[in-house]
């Protein structure tokens, strides 16, 4: 397959002009490595090392202040989970030398479940995540959705080509760039199956002491079903007969090795926010299929031959993912939370800026919107007061419609259309 640009290569390449280390975190099989490696042959950085490679890490893990020493000028480290010594080592590098851009290090498992290097290289390291393929990246350009929404005005814009199959198609699709030129749906199958396989066997067992993993599989498919719902762990715990201890644990590793992701609460009170339950999502809609067994045919748009609820769900998590990844190389940064009242009202996605701004979006897998619809939205005005930037509803029909001051609905592709003209260069992924 051609090779894709990064939409965060752009990003990273900032971060290396003023920070000694820079962190490039996520799954694996997203691109991290194929990234790093075109930041080095565009002259960014001077050399790629990876942990995967048996004499480089035997040399990191028996003398790691000798094998820091040995390189000079700038390089990358590629899956330095691997060898946690490693830290301490470049710690002391960058304490003799803080020239920014030293050290790329990449890693498959979260830097808050790695201690020694988040503690490490605290207050020397910047962090960036890399999520599966966006679907601006997809198509070419820069999708640009979360931060146009806290524009003072926002465009209807013209009625979309897009059908609602071309949406199905793309959850269905992910965003993984192995699985862009895998047509034949066992050859998709076999790909997760390996791959899922590989995450429990082998990041799990780096960055955990737990060794008896025969729940895990069990656990993940368990989770896939409650995707977009809210993450109770009393309810889940009940369901698998385990003890709640175990399964916060579980799943927390599941989080840090980027297979599932939570959205937390918003409140007015922010202390108030930590007491709220999150919501679960997946980290691809591809892998959600997968674990839920469902092909593309139970999500399309024919309410008559669609599983609506599936179809409902994983529209959402498809969204929430979308946001997520472009998170990485907005401007304004907003942080991503969910809203729910005591009585009922909710609201799927709540953006908030760093100036307390805020924009509610609720996701609906219907081409017919109805003034009942913004009923969430309104709740969330309530509650924000002045802060209230704009509600959207975001549905799978064609036209953009106003539903009165700073309420409107918008098509779904504009969430990766925001931006198209635009275009970006970055790093490639192939």
């Amino acid at each position: 397959m051609d090779s894709l640009s990064r939409n965060l290569a752009a990003s990273i390449a900032v971060s290396l002009t003023d920070s000694p280390v820079v962190f490039l975190q996520g799954a694996r099989q997203t691109g991290k490595s194929t990234l790093a490696r075109d930041l080095v042959a565009a002259g960014t950085l001077d050399r790629y090392l990876t942990l995967d490679d048996g004499p480089v890490l035997a040399a990191a893990t028996s003398d790691p202040d000798g094998f820091v020493a040995g390189l000079d000028g700038s390089t990358v480290i590629d899956e330095v989970q691997r060898a946690p010594a490693l830290a301490i080592a470049i710690k002391a590098a960058v304490d003799r030398n803080r020239r920014p851009g030293r050290f790329l290090l990449t890693g498959s498992a979260n830097l808050m479940v790695l201690p020694t290097l988040a503690e490490s290289l605290a207050g020397r390291m910047e962090i960036h995540t890399l999520w599966p393929l966006s679907q601006g990246e997809l198509d070419g350009h820069r999708d640009t959705f979360l931060d146009a929404i806290f524009d003072d005005t926002l465009p209807l814009g013209q009625r979309v080509d897009d059908s609602p199959l071309d949406v199905t198609g793309r959850m269905a699709r992910g965003g993984y760039p192995e699985m862009l030129g895998r047509k034949d749906p066992a050859r998709r199958r076999a790909w997760f199956d390996g791959y899922i396989q590989a995450i429990l066997q082998r990041d799990i067992r780096d960055i955990s002491n737990v060794r008896d993993l025969a729940d895990m599989p069990r656990l993940l498919a368990l989770l896939a079903s409650r995707a977009a719902g809210l993450l109770d762990y009393a309810d889940i715990a009940r369901a698998l007969s385990m003890p709640q201890t175990t399964l916060k644990r579980y799943t927390a590793l599941l989080e840090a090795v980027f297979l599932i992701q939570t959205l937390p609460a918003w409140f007015t009170n922010i202390g108030k926010r930590l007491a709220k339950a999150p919501k679960l999502f997946m980290n691809d809609t591809a892998l959600l299929l997968h674990l839920l067994g469902v092909d593309a045919k139970r999500l399309q748009f024919d309410p008559m031959r669609a599983d609506t609820t599936v179809a409902g769900a994983v529209l959402e998590n498809f969204v929430v993912l979308e946001l997520r990844k472009q998170q990485g190389w907005s401007e304004l940064r907003p942080s991503l939370h969910h809203f729910r009242t005591h009585g009922g009202d909710e609201v799927d996605i709540v953006a908030e800026d760093p100036e307390g701004r805020v924009v509610g979006i609720e996701v609906k897998s219907t081409a017919s919107v109805t003034a009942n619809h913004f009923k969430g939205l309104k709740a969330l005005a309530e509650a924000a007061g002045d802060r209230f930037v704009r509600g959207i509803v975001l549905h799978r029909g064609r036209e953009p419609v106003p539903f009165g001051r700073n309420l409107l609905a918008l098509p779904v592709s504009r969430v990766w259309r925001q931006g198209q003209a635009a275009g970006v260069a970055g790093s490639k992924s192939s």
